[in-house]
Order: C-alpha cells, then sequence, then structure tokens
C-alpha cells in the first residue's frame, strides 16, 4: 500500500479485509471467481438499507493500516487491548462467521430511540446486575462440557401426550434472568396483536375479537421456543443498537442448548446436543419470543387486513376469524405458512384448525361462539363441582385442595365472562 493509498483510509476509504480462509476448502466447492476480501464500512452509515442502527466500528478490530514508519520497521505495533480482554473477544463464545457483525460498537442513538439501557461494554453489564466482570462471564461463556450445567432439566406431561421439556435455570442465574427482563426484555417493542406474556393484556383480550364471527382459523408454532435461537436473540439485540460483545453475553445469558449427561473417566459432563435457544423455564423467554415475533405480527395482520380479517397471537397459538366464506379461509391459510416459513417459523399441522359456527369455536381454550367463557358442558361440570363442595367442612377435611382448585376455577370464569359465574355463584352458597 502506497502513502496515499493510507492516507486515504484515515478518510473513509473503506477498509479490506480478507477472508479467503472462510471459503470452503473443498475443491469442488470452492469457485475460482470468489472474492478473497470484502469491504468494511467505516463511515457510520446504516447497518441495512433503510433501517436506522448505524454500522459503528470498533478500529482495534479492524484489519490494521501499517504507518510508514512500521513499513520502514522504524516502529512497532501498539498493543490494543489487554490478554484477557483479547481472549474473551476472540473465544469460542464470541465467534461467529460473519465479520460485518464481530466489530459492531453500541450506537447509542438506536438504544435512546427506543427507550433501552445503554450498556457500551461487558463491564456496564456486570455493574448494573452487581456482578464483578468474571462472575459475568462465568454465566455467559457457552461450554462445550459443562460439569456444573446452569440448569435443572426436567420434564411435565403435555394435555395433548407426550412430555414437554423444561429448563430451570438455578437461583443465581434465575435472579440475573428477572433483573434483566426488568432492565432490558420489558422495554422491548412488541407488537398490538401479542397478548401473551404483556401486561394489560391476557387469553380474554386475545379471545375478544373472535366472538361471533363466522369462521375461526388457528395456527399453532411449531417447536416455538428452539425455533427463537441465540443467533435470533444476538441479532435482535445488535439491531436495537447493541454492540457485537454485549449482544453476544446477554444473548448467552438468556439462552441455552439441551444437554446430555455423558461421562468420561469416572467424571459426568454435560454436552450440547443441539443450538443455544430461548428455553421454557427462563423468565426471559416469553419477551424475548414476543420482541422476535414483531415483523411477522405485522406481516400477518397486514394478511389479514386485506381479507377483512382479525388476527392475535397468544405465544404461539395464532388465530384469524372473519365473517367471509370458507374458500377464502383456505386461501388465507396458505399465504399465512409462506409467510411464517419466511420468517423462519414452521406450521404444527396437527393443531391446525378451521372452526365454522356450528361447531365449538376455541381461542386458547376460551369458546367464542356467541359471547366469551366456557361450554355449557364445562360449566355444568363446574356448577357439579360448586354443589357437591357447599356441603363439606373444607377446614378440618381432605377436600380443602379440591376447594382452593375450584374457587379458582370459578374466578377464571369471572374473569372471562362475568355474567356467567355470578349465574353460577347464585346457585349455590359456596
Amino acid at each position: 500500500m502506497s502513502i496515499l493509498d493510507w492516507i486515504k483510509t484515515l478518510f473513509g476509504k473503506p477498509r479490506k479485509r480478507d477472508i479467503s480462509r472462510l471459503l470452503s476448502s473443498s475443491a469442488e466447492d470452492t469457485d475460482a471467481t470468489a472474492e478473497t476480501e470484502e469491504s468494511i464500512e467505516i463511515s457510520g452509515g446504516p447497518l441495512k438499507e433503510h433501517h436506522f442502527r448505524r454500522s459503528l466500528r470498533d478500529v482495534r478490530l479492524l484489519p490494521k493500516v501499517k504507518s510508514p514508519a512500521q513499513r520502514l520497521r522504524m516502529a512497532k505495533r501498539k498493543r490494543v487491548m489487554s490478554s484477557t480482554e483479547a481472549a474473551r473477544l476472540f473465544g469460542g463464545t464470541m465467534r461467529t462467521r460473519n465479520r460485518n457483525l464481530r466489530d459492531l460498537l453500541t450506537d447509542e442513538e438506536q438504544l435512546n430511540r427506543y427507550g433501552l439501557p445503554v450498556w457500551r461494554t461487558e463491564q456496564d453489564i456486570a455493574d448494573v446486575l452487581g456482578l464483578s466482570l468474571k462472575e459475568l462471564w462465568y454465566f455467559s461463556i457457552h461450554r462445550q462440557k459443562d460439569q456444573q450445567p446452569h440448569y435443572i432439566t426436567f420434564s411435565i406431561p403435555k394435555r395433548s401426550g407426550g412430555r414437554r421439556l423444561i429448563m430451570a435455570p438455578k437461583r443465581r442465574l434465575k435472579s440475573i434472568q428477572r433483573e434483566l427482563l426488568h432492565l432490558l426484555i420489558e422495554k422491548l417493542p412488541v407488537s398490538e396483536y401479542s397478548h401473551g406474556f404483556v401486561k394489560g393484556r391476557s387469553i380474554r383480550t386475545g379471545a375478544e375479537p373472535h366472538v361471533g364471527k363466522k369462521y375461526v382459523f388457528r395456527l399453532d408454532l411449531k417447536d416455538f421456543f428452539p425455533s427463537v435461537t441465540f443467533a435470533r436473540v444476538r441479532g435482535l439485540l445488535i439491531s436495537y443498537g447493541y454492540s457485537f460483545p454485549v449482544a453476544t453475553t446477554l444473548a448467552v445469558l438468556m439462552t441455552e442448548a439441551e444437554r446430555q449427561p455423558v461421562e468420561v473417566e469416572g467424571k459426568i459432563f454435560h454436552v450440547p446436543i443441539g443450538h443455544r435457544h430461548c428455553i421454557q423455564g427462563a423468565p426471559t423467554s416469553p419477551g424475548l419470543c414476543n420482541s422476535i415475533l414483531l415483523r411477522l405480527d405485522r406481516r400477518l395482520a397486514g394478511l389479514a387486513a386485506k381479507y377483512g380479517l382479525n388476527y392475535t397471537r397468544y405465544a404461539d397459538d395464532l388465530t384469524f376469524s372473519g365473517d367471509i366464506h370458507r374458500e377464502t379461509m383456505h386461501k388465507l391459510c396458505g399465504a399465512a405458512r409462506r409467510i411464517i416459513e419466511d420468517e423462519g417459523f414452521s406450521v404444527n399441522n396437527d393443531k391446525t384448525r378451521l372452526m365454522g359456527r356450528h361447531s365449538s369455536q376455541r381461542v386458547t381454550g376460551v369458546v367464542v361462539n356467541d359471547t366469551l367463557g366456557l361450554s355449557r358442558k364445562e360449566r355444568k361440570r363446574l356448577r357439579a363441582c360448586l354443589h357437591q363442595l357447599q356441603k363439606v367442612d373444607t377446614i378440618r377435611n381432605p377436600y380443602a385442595e379440591q376447594y382452593s382448585r375450584v374457587k379458582g376455577k370459578l374466578a377464571y370464569l369471572s374473569m372471562l365472562n362475568r355474567d356467567q359465574a355470578v349465574r353460577l355463584e347464585s346457585k349455590t352458597t359456596l
């Protein structure tokens, strides 16, 4: 490089990065015309076209431009970071093939635009969580073999059969995740069509738009939490303005891979058998998933508006409803599937339902045929339980647990439909 070219790089000319080592090593996959260099945009413009997030770069990680003195070996290259920081930045947890992400700095304007906390470095995260940097790294390193996993894994039966895997974080990590939920996750943008795990919204608000409609069409996302991978969480945080190291650390804290215990020379190691993803059991998972589904919600809501339908989502349950022909609803089904797959998710065919007025129309377990509430069969069963329990001394009787369960169901019905609950209460003295 000539002195003139070196001077141009100081005034914003894109630098070049060698990517030859990222190309496939096999002869049949290697293209002779493949580029071995890529340009690096250092002007601070948008990271993506039509986006506000700027591509602010960490100059320490950019390809180095040797000064004339260094070229003449009259000066040595200066040290830009400590060995500890270098080990963290170039360790396995921070590894990525996307070189355009790994040198990104925090975009404070983007964070302020969304009202998110400004964390420039991992030290900022450690300070706000009341941890030392080493303690933060202890919880935010992805280990290929772990003798002391941060999660307790167990399964519970599903209503539809089979078992549901739950990974519950241990006490220390759970407290960190709850703090991140309060400081960060609750401030992430969520669509107005999401009614699960959002303050002020519930099963009732998600079912109300579908009451009294000719057709109700319900979809379910397959493997919902495993589909929200570590890479998607990291990408989401980067898009909202966080630097690559900060986004990576936060993503590791809030995701985990399913692990299998393996015994080696008398020691038990827990090794990952899949990719890291949002898990059922972490306090941060529902909010993260809601934020990642923001674009999917808006695309599906736009599709519903095109056909004059209503759309809501509760976790992984997607519901459309309206007074249209059955054939039109089938067209909507095909279009919705294409959008869902385009957003990186898949549809659970076993839970896809098209419900007409002459069948029981249910949205997240709530009947919406004519009015919001429980079905006649469920209300009769609840009334029978109330009738049986009103003659029982619940204080000195083993039926106290059943009494509390029935009272909870009555409170649930009161939340859905106060009139139905009052009619049941008027027929009993419980």
